[in-house]
């Protein structure tokens, strides 16, 4: 798999990947709210954040150049360049349990070592999602600080924990 920038291509597929409303919501909370997603819902969503310049949108993709993965890395504070935040991961669910979503993350972190200045990256993920988990924390994410955040879902409340790690 190589790491690169996402494109306006890339959306229909992603979109493609999110199968019910359920997982809607474990792979972007609230942020979207509209199943089944569009075609260009996603890339619709990205496009006033690119202008930021702090929002960085990237696609895993195989030997072929298929899409098999997804993320985006934000910076979460106006003047802090020190820490990013990991969202939006996702794999091609014909593909997850095989690795994937572990090497688009380890590539992920070299993309911020070798590009950017931040030294920590952070992410949320729901206690309803122990796989993604335990992905996230094979790569070196670590719980920290108090006891993350609810978030109202049609399916009920659910809490999400906190990550973090340091690079």
């Amino acid at each position: 798999m190589i790491l690169r920038a996402y494109k306006r291509e890339d959306s229909p597929i992603i979109a493609g990947w999110v199968r019910t409303e359920e997982e809607l919501y474990r792979w972007s909370a609230d942020r979207f709210g509209l199943f089944p997603l569009l075609p260009y819902s996603i890339d619709d969503n990205y496009v006033p954040q690119l202008k930021t310049g702090r929002f960085i949108p990237l696609t895993g993709v195989d030997e072929d150049g298929k899409p098999v993965g997804h993320l985006i890395i934000r910076y979460p504070k106006e003047n802090d360049d020190s820490s990013v935040r990991f969202g939006f991961v996702i794999v091609d669910p014909d593909i997850r349990g095989k690795g994937y979503g572990r090497e688009l993350l380890l590539l992920a972190k070299e993309y911020v070592k070798n590009n950017l200045t931040a030294t920590r990256i952070d992410l949320g993920v729901f206690d309803n999602n122990p796989k993604a988990r335990k992905c996230y924390e094979s790569v070196g994410f670590t719980e920290y600080g108090s006891d993350g955040h609810v978030c109202s879902t049609p399916f009920g409340e659910w809490h999400c924990t906190e990550l973090e790690m340091y690079i």
